[in-house]
C-alpha cells in the first residue's frame, strides 16, 4: 500500500502552490507539516481527486490519480471546511452518504452506529446538523470520512474546533485506523504530529523540504538539551529562510 508522487506541480495562474514534489508514502501514520500557504491543502486536494495537478504524476496503490472513480473508492477525505445538510439529523446524514457509497443496508447501519460511538456522537444521532456545535460538526466530518472504510485517509487540519479531550479521542481513532492503512494528517501544529505520527512530510513554499521519521526531524534541533518536534521543525524552517534549499 503506497502513495507515489513524482515531480508534482500545481499552479494557480502565476502562483506556484507545489513545485516538483516527489515522495513515496507507505502504510502508517504520516504528518504533513507546514505553515499556512506551504502547499498542504493543494497536495491533499490532488490526492482526494478534487483538484488536478499542473504537472507530474501521482498514483495510489498503483492506480493513477486520473482514475477518479477508483481512487474515490479507496480514499477518505476530511477537508478544513465542509458542510452538511443542515435540516437532516446526524444519523440521516451518515445514512444518506452511505447510500451514495452503495454500502449494503445492514453493513451501513452497523458501521454508522460504530463510528458515531467512536466520535462521541451516538447520543446525538437524532440531533439536526444545524444544532451541532463546531466541534460536533468536526467529529461528524471525521465519521463521514471513515464511512466507506477507505484504505487511505486524508485529514486536513482535523482537530480544528475540538477540545483537548476530543483531540485525544480523535488521535486514538487515527492510531487504530492506521494499523494497516495510510493516514495523512495535515497541520501547522507540530505537537499534533508528535503525539500520533511516526513519519513526517514537511512542505515549505510549495517544496518538499523534509521526509523522514519524527525522531529525525527532532534531531534537526542541534544544541537543545531536550528538543521536541516543534524545535526541529522551527530549526528546519530557519535553515530554509537562510537560503539552504534542497
Amino acid at each position: 500500500m503506497e502513495i507515489v508522487i513524482s515531480n508534482l506541480c500545481k499552479n494557480y495562474g502565476k502562483k506556484t502552490a507545489l513545485e516538483n514534489v516527489s515522495v513515496t508514502i507507505r502504510s502508517g501514520m504520516y504528518g504533513l507539516l507546514g505553515r499556512n500557504g506551504a502547499g498542504k491543502t493543494s497536495l491533499m486536494r490532488i490526492l482526494a481527486t478534487l483538484s488536478e495537478p499542473s504537472g507530474g504524476e501521482v498514483s495510489i496503490n498503483g492506480i493513477p490519480i486520473k482514475d477518479i472513480s477508483k481512487i474515490r473508492e479507496i480514499v477518505g477525505y476530511l477537508p478544513q471546511d465542509f458542510s452538511f445538510y443542515k435540516s437532516m439529523s446526524v444519523y440521516d446524514v451518515m445514512d444518506y452518504l452511505g447510500l451514495l457509497s452503495n454500502i449494503p443496508d445492514k453493513v451501513r447501519k452497523e458501521r454508522i452506529l460504530t463510528l458515531l460511538e467512536r466520535v462521541n456522537l451516538k447520543e446525538d444521532m437524532r440531533t439536526k446538523v444545524k444544532a451541532l456545535s463546531g466541534g460536533m460538526k468536526r467529529r461528524l466530518g471525521i465519521a463521514q470520512a471513515l464511512l466507506h472504510n477507505p484504505t487511505i485517509l486524508i485529514a486536513d487540519e482535523p482537530t480544528a474546533g475540538l477540545d483537548p479531550e476530543e483531540r485525544i479521542r480523535f488521535h486514538n481513532l487515527l492510531r487504530d485506523f492506521a494499523d494497516d492503512r495510510i493516514v495523512l494528517l495535515s497541520t501547522h501544529i507540530a505537537s499534533d504530529i508528535e503525539s500520533v505520527c511516526d513519519k513526517v512530510v514537511v512542505l515549505d513554499d510549495g517544496r518538499l523540504i523534509f521526509h523522514g521519521s519524527t525522531e529525525e526531524l527532532i534531531q534537526q534541533a542541534e544544541g537543545i538539551a531536550s528538543p521536541a518536534l516543534e524545535d526541529g521543525y522551527m530549526y528546519l524552517l530557519h535553515q530554509m529562510e537562510g537560503g539552504v534549499r534542497s
